[in-house]
C-alpha cells in the first residue's frame, strides 16, 4: 500500500503533530507500507531551521524506511498570526506543487492543526484522483478564537466557510478525541465517515532510569513537578510562576518548566524578574533526551487555559506521562482529559486558571503520606491502552478499509 502524507510538522521536530506522524509512519513502513511524507525544514516552534538543515526549494531524505520531501516555505516563530498564516500557506502551495513528483499514492493523508495543509490534501485529492483522508487534531480556527490570536470577524468566518469545505471534500476524516467526533457531527459531518484514532505513546522510547538532569538542574532531594512541551498560548504556562510564589515556603517543592513556543520569552521574562528559586525554565530539547527529562520529574503538570473549547481535548502529555509512571495532576477545563485522568487513576484533577488550587494539590501530592506508587501503577497500566504501535495499526485499517472501497468506485467510474 502507498500513503502519502502531508504535514507541517516532521522530526526533528518533537512536538505532538510530529511525533505522532512520525511514530504512524513508522509502523506502516514495518507492517509493509511505501510511506512517502511531504513536510519543510525543521523549524518548530522557535521559527530557525534547525542545525544539519536548510530552508532549501526542494530535499529529499530517508527517516527510518520514511521517504521524506522537505519543501521551501516563508519561516517564522510561532507567534504573529499574519506569518504564521503565511508560514502555513506557503507550506500548502509547496506540498501542492511537489505531490505530483512522489508517484501516485493508494491514499492521500493530510494532517492538521495547520489547517492549510488540509486544504493541500483537498487540491491533491482533485489531480491525483485518490481517496483522501483528513486528521484533525485541532478544531481550527476556532482554538485561535479561543486564545485571544483573532478575534471573531468576516475573516474568521470565511475560514470556518473553508474548514467546512474541506472536511465536505475528504472521504474519510480521522480525530484523536470523542469530543472532537461529536462535535464535527454536530457541524452535520455524517458519523460513519468519521473514526476515533487516540493520542498515544511509544512506550520503548519512553523509559528511562536516567536521573543526570537532577543533579544538572540542583534537584536532587526535591520534589519535582514538571510541564514539558510547547508553551504558547493556550497554555497558560505563566499560571505556574503564581503557583511557585504561594509554595516558595516549601523548600522540598520545585517546578521545571521545559519546552519552547509562543510564551517562552515572556515566561522567562516573569520568572526573572520574580527572583524565585523554586522554579526552573529550560528551553527545548531534543527527542532523544525527552525521556531523560521525564525521569526527572516526579508529577507531570498538564496545564491549558479555561476555555469551551479545550474541554474537547487530550494533552499528548498525558500518555508520555503514563508511558513514564509519572502521576499527573491536570489542570484544564472539565472534559475528557479530566475524565480520562480520572478514570484511570493516573493522577488527580485540578482547577484550570486557578493557582491557589494547584499549588493546593501539588502539596498534597508532595506528603509522604499520600499513596504515590498507586498513582505509578495505574499510569503504568493506562499506558498499555494507548500504545502507539496498536493505534498506527488501527488507523492503518482506516485507511487500508477506504482504499478498498475507493478502488472499487474508480474502477467502476473507468
Amino acid at each position: 500500500m502507498k500513503i502519502l502524507f502531508l504535514t507541517d510538522n516532521f522530526p526533528p521536530e518533537t512536538n505532538a503533530p510530529a511525533n505522532r506522524t512520525f511514530e504512524h509512519c513508522r509502523e506502516w513502513v514495518r507492517e509493509g507500507c511505501e510511506v512517502k511524507v511531504i513536510t519543510c525544514a525543521p523549524n518548530f516552534p522557535e521559527g530557525k531551521v534547525f542545525d544539519g538543515y536548510t530552508n532549501a526549494l526542494y530535499k529529499r531524505e530517508m527517516m527510518e524506511g520514511i521517504s521524506v520531501a522537505r519543501v521551501k516555505t516563508y519561516i517564522a516563530e510561532n507567534k504573529g498570526f499574519l506569518k504564521r498564516t503565511l508560514d502555513h500557506v506557503s507550506f500548502m502551495m509547496g506540498a501542492i506543487l511537489v505531490a505530483p513528483f512522489q508517484g501516485r499514492p493508494d491514499v492521500i493523508v493530510a494532517t492538521s492543526p495547520q489547517f492549510f495543509t488540509l486544504l493541500a490534501g483537498v487540491v491533491v485529492k482533485t489531480f491525483m484522483r485518490r481517496p483522501l483522508v483528513l486528521e484533525i487534531r485541532d478544531l481550527w480556527p476556532d482554538s485561535i478564537v479561543a486564545v485571544g490570536a483573532m478575534k471573531e470577524s468576516p475573516a474568521i468566518k470565511f475560514l470556518r466557510m473553508l474548514e467546512r469545505f474541506a472536511y465536505r471534500s475528504s472521504d474519510k476524516i480521522v480525530v484523536v478525541t470523542e469530543s472532537f467526533k461529536r462535535e464535527l457531527v454536530e457541524r452535520g459531518i455524517p458519523s460513519e465517515k468519521i473514526d476515533v484514532v487516540f493520542n498515544g505513546v511509544d512506550r520503548d522510547k519512553f523509559q528511562s532510569t536516567d536521573h543526570s538532569f537532577r543533579g544538572k538542574f540542583k534537584l536532587d532531594g526535591k520534589k519535582v513537578f514538571g510541564y514539558l512541551g510547547t508553551i504558547g498560548m493556550a497554555h497558560n504556562v505563566e499560571l505556574l510562576v503564581d503557583v511557585a510564589q504561594i509554595l516558595k515556603d516549601d523548600p522540598k517543592i520545585h517546578i521545571l518548566i521545559a519546552g519552547a513556543g509562543a510564551a517562552y520569552e515572556p515566561l522567562a521574562e516573569r520568572i526573572r524578574e520574580s527572583g524565585l528559586e523554586n522554579i526552573t525554565l529550560v528551553p527545548r530539547m531534543s527527542r532523544d533526551k525527552m525521556p531523560a527529562l521525564w525521569s526527572t520529574l516526579d508529577v507531570s503538570l498538564v496545564i491549558l487555559r479555561d476555555r469551551e473549547i479545550f474541554k474537547t481535548v487530550l494533552p499528548s502529555k498525558i500518555f508520555e506521562s503514563m508511558a513514564m509512571g509519572k502521576p499527573i495532576l491536570i489542570a484544564v477545563p472539565e472534559g475528557e482529559a479530566t475524565e480520562m485522568v480520572r478514570s484511570t487513576g493516573a493522577g488527580i484533577v485540578s482547577k484550570a486558571d486557578n493557582a491557589e488550587a494547584i499549588a493546593a494539590d501539588i502539596r498534597k501530592l508532595s506528603n509522604s503520606s499520600f499513596d504515590y506508587l498507586s498513582y505509578v501503577q495505574h499510569c503504568t497500566k493506562a499506558a498499555e491502552t494507548y500504545d502507539r504501535k496498536s493505534l498506527a495499526r488501527k488507523m492503518l485499517t482506516v485507511l487500508k478499509t477506504l482504499c478498498g472501497k475507493s478502488d472499487t468506485i474508480l474502477n467502476k467510474a473507468a
